[in-house]
């Protein structure tokens, strides 16, 4: 597994997450800019109680926290379907 995709789950567990899929994406991305710099591109789905009550931004940014110094450098695109279980 790639090593950015086992940091991301480890810090993504503080959100709690009933169901997580992490996808990397970079090589449909090579010869990029982000992609040149050693930055990925992923896609994430999560499903988490934690987001119950919460809208889209505030969900990307607990996310985005969650994920922390990855945001600057390991992940250079992230695109992010959060939900809350019962919106399943």
């Amino acid at each position: 597994m790639d090593n950015t995709i086992g940091l991301m789950r480890q810090r993504l567990a503080a959100l709690e997450p009933q169901d997580l899929h992490i996808e990397d994406e970079s090589a449909a991305h090579a010869g990029h800019a982000g992609a040149r710099s050693g930055g990925g591109h992923y896609r994430l789905t999560i499903v988490s109680p934690r987001f119950a009550g919460m809208n889209s931004l505030a969900r990307h940014r607990s996310i985005y926290a969650a994920l922390g110094d990855l945001m600057q450098g390991s992940i250079h695109a992230l695109s992010i379907t959060a939900l809350s279980p019962d919106e399943l």
